[in-house]
């Protein structure tokens, strides 16, 4: 899959519950992020402990949905992320 130049990546700033899929995560887009969730935007999820994480994205052909989990490690505060900022390369 190819990003382009004007994709942005937005993070919840609040864990989510990793159990949720597609259709919880796109819900959630509007009242916590205030995007669109068909805009075609990055949406990034971290749950609780912060081991895992999901990215939403609209394709124009349907929705796309990534999971990682790391075996070591934690992925940083999603409010810290959502602070400082982070770049597409970070992501």
């Amino acid at each position: 899959m190819l990003i382009g130049g004007d994709v942005q990546a937005f993070i919840c700033r609040d864990a989510v519950d990793m159990r949720k899929s597609i259709d919880g995560l796109s819900y959630l887009v509007e009242p916590l992020l205030a995007k669109n969730p068909l805009s075609g935007h990055l949406f990034v999820f971290v749950g609780r402990d912060r081991s895992k994480v999901k990215i939403l994205y609209w394709d124009r052909t349907g929705f796309a949905l990534w999971y990682k989990r790391l075996s070591h490690g934690r992925f940083p505060s999603p409010a810290t992320l959502a602070q400082r900022g982070f770049t597409l390369a970070e992501l």
